[in-house]
């Protein structure tokens, strides 16, 4: 006896869904198990199999979502990446005031470190990226850390009424500087966990940090402000 077609037509559904769902978090596992290994090992020595071993899956789905191991490896490597689009945008808004312009820039860059194990052991793959280059850095740097500095320095001269082309250098000082207080923070995580691991012992832990960067920054640009021009 047939099921009746509007039955036929939800099972198809459901079967679509479950295929969507499973094939998410194979993808999700792949990208994990491989951050892992390419962080602790390198690109070089991680082989596809042991990924796929520690995923879960096999090795045919590398092949099916990322198209092979240096696939993979990009899609991990810019999968911790902070300088979206989306994100430099949100801190550029013309609208924002000074404050809420350096808490979106801050919560775009550390937003990250509230994903706990994941963060740090993003953050040795960059590490292990920049000791063992793939040339995947260099990419970083010219699509995604390039643009936001350079969106950084319009907007703080937006705000400090200078001209990025006749005030580059002096804007990209500040830039920097600002920048420099998140980057400390991210890249001294595992000495921070074992000098002072209260401060950033959870998300409402680092949101009160990330309240000071704003306060620290907002002197630094106010002092900027009040500062003679330098050549």
């Amino acid at each position: 006896m047939h099921k009746p077609d509007h039955l036929t037509e939800h099972d198809h559904t459901e079967e679509q869904r479950r295929t969507r769902t499973d094939g998410t978090q194979s993808r999700q596992r792949l990208l994990h198990a491989a951050m892992r290994l390419f962080a602790a090992q390198g690109f070089a020595t991680t082989s596809t199999r042991e990924i796929a071993i520690a995923a879960g899956t096999n090795i045919a789905a590398i092949s099916y979502y990322f198209g092979d191991k240096a696939g993979l490896y990009r899609a991990t490597f810019r999968s911790m990446s902070p300088c979206t689009p989306e994100a430099v945008e949100c801190f550029t808004d013309a609208a924002l005031p000074l404050r809420a312009m350096l808490s979106a820039f801050y919560a775009m860059l550390l937003g990250q470190l509230k994903q706990g194990e994941d963060a740090r052991v993003g953050m040795r793959l960059w590490f292990r990226e920049m000791l063992e280059p793939t040339g995947l850095w260099q990419q970083e740097i010219d699509h995604g850390v390039r643009h936001a500095h350079e969106a950084l320095i319009r907007t703080l001269g937006r705000h400090l009424g200078l001209d990025p082309a006749a005030d580059g250098d002096r804007l990209a000082r500040l830039a920097y500087s600002v920048a420099g207080l998140a980057l400390h923070m991210m890249v001294s995580r595992e000495v921070i966990d074992v000098l002072s691991p209260q401060l950033m012992k959870d998300d409402a832990a680092i949101d009160r940090w990330i309240g000071r960067l704003v306060d620290y920054a907002e002197a630094l640009v106010q002092l900027e402000h009040a500062a003679p021009t330098l050549p």
